[in-house]
C-alpha cells in the first residue's frame, strides 16, 4: 500500500480528529477513580488484540529490525502516554491541551539535531501561527496560565509526543505499519499494567468498574487501535512537521466535539484559534516554487 502525501495527511487529519474526541472519554474514566495507567494499559491490550486478529498474517513475518523499531517507538508511545494521562488528573483541560500542543514546535529541531535536516523557513511561520492558534483556542490569556506538577508531566509529554513522530516519519517509514501498530499496543499494554501494578494498587478500590469501562472500550477501539493505526499508515508517507501539524488539530477538533455535545460555547477564541491552525497547515502545505514552475512549464491555451 503506497500513498500520496496529500492522502496521507488527509490520514493523519482523520486521526486527529478521534483524537479530538478522546478527551471527553479520558475525562470520564478519570473522573471514575481509573487511574492512567490502568486506563493506557485496557487501552493497549484492546490495541495488540485487534491488531492481531485483523493483520495477525502480517506481523508473523515479523523480523528483528520489525521488533526492534517497534520496541522503541512503544516505548515513546508509551511514556508519552502515561505522562499525558496522569498529568490530566492535576491540570485542567485548557492547560493540557495548550502544553501537550507544543509538541509541534519541538520536531523540527528534533529534526535537525538527530537527522541534521534543517528546517524550511516556512516551517518557523507556521508553527508560531499553529502555536498562537493553540493559544486563542485553549483561552489562556483570558484564563491565564500556571505551571503545576500535572502541567510539568504534560509539558514532558510533549517531548516524547514530538520525538514519537519523528520516529514514525524516520525509522518506521521502512517498517511494515501494521508490525509497527501491534508493538505500540502491546509495549503500551504491558509497560502500563507493571507500572499500574506498582503504583496504583491503591485506587482499585475507588474504581466505579460500570462507569469506568465504557469509555476506556472506546478508547481503546477508536483512539488507540483505530486512530493510532492511521497515524502509523500515514506518517509513512509525509514529513515529520506537516505530520506535526496535521496532528496538532486535535485540539481543534475536541473543541468543537465539545462544544457540539455542549460541554463548551462557541466563542470568538474557538473560532480565531480554528482559524489560525488551518491557517498555520495552508502555509506548511503550500508550494509556491512547483505552482509556478507548472504555471510556467504548461503550454498557454490560445
Amino acid at each position: 500500500m503506497k500513498l500520496q502525501k496529500w492522502q496521507a495527511n488527509v490520514v493523519l487529519l482523520l486521526t486527529a480528529m478521534i483524537w479530538g474526541a478522546s478527551y471527553i472519554f479520558i475525562k470520564q474514566a478519570i473522573r471514575s477513580g481509573m487511574p492512567a495507567g490502568m486506563i493506557n494499559a485496557i487501552r493497549g491490550f484492546i490495541f495488540a488484540m485487534l491488531i492481531y486478529l485483523f493483520f495477525h498474517k502480517k506481523i508473523n513475518k515479523m523480523t528483528r529490525t520489525d521488533l526492534k523499531v517497534g520496541t522503541i517507538a512503544g516505548v515513546i508511545n508509551f511514556a508519552g502516554y502515561q505522562l499525558q494521562t496522569t498529568g490530566l488528573r492535576y491540570t485542567t483541560p485548557s492547560n493540557s491541551a495548550f502544553l501537550t500542543a507544543t509538541y509541534v514546535v519541538m520536531i523540527p529541531f528534533i529534526v535537525w539535531i538527530f537527522y541534521k535536516r534543517k528546517p524550511l523557513l516556512k516551517s518557523y511561520f507556521s508553527i508560531a501561527i499553529c502555536f498562537l492558534g493553540t493559544v486563542f483556542l485553549t483561552n489562556v490569556v483570558n484564563n491565564g496560565f500556571s505551571l503545576e506538577l500535572g502541567d510539568s508531566l504534560t509539558l514532558a509529554s510533549a517531548f516524547f509526543f514530538a520525538w514519537q513522530i519523528v520516529h514514525f516519519s524516520n525509522a518506521v517509514a521502512n517498517s511494515d505499519p501494521f508490525i509497527v501498530s501491534f508493538m505500540l499496543g502491546s509495549v503500551q499494554a504491558v509497560a502500563s499494567l507493571v507500572w499500574s501494578l506498582f503504583f496504583e494498587q491503591s485506587h482499585y478500590a475507588t474504581i466505579n468498574w460500570n462507569a469506568a469501562i465504557p469509555p476506556v472500550l472506546i478508547l481503546g477501539v477508536f483512539a488507540s487501535f483505530g486512530a493510532q493505526t492511521l497515524q502509523v499508515v500515514g506518517q509513512k508517507f509525509t514529513d515529520s512537521t506537516s505530520a506535526g501539524l496535521i496532528l496538532m488539530t486535535e485540539s481543534l477538533f475536541g473543541s468543537i466535539f465539545s462544544v457540539i455535545l455542549g460541554f463548551d460555547k462557541l466563542e470568538s477564541n474557538l473560532i480565531i484559534g480554528g482559524l489560525l491552525i488551518v491557517l498555520a497547515i495552508f502555509i506548511m502545505e503550500f508550494n509556491a516554487q512547483r505552482i509556478f514552475l507548472h504555471k510556467k512549464i504548461l503550454p498557454q491555451n490560445k
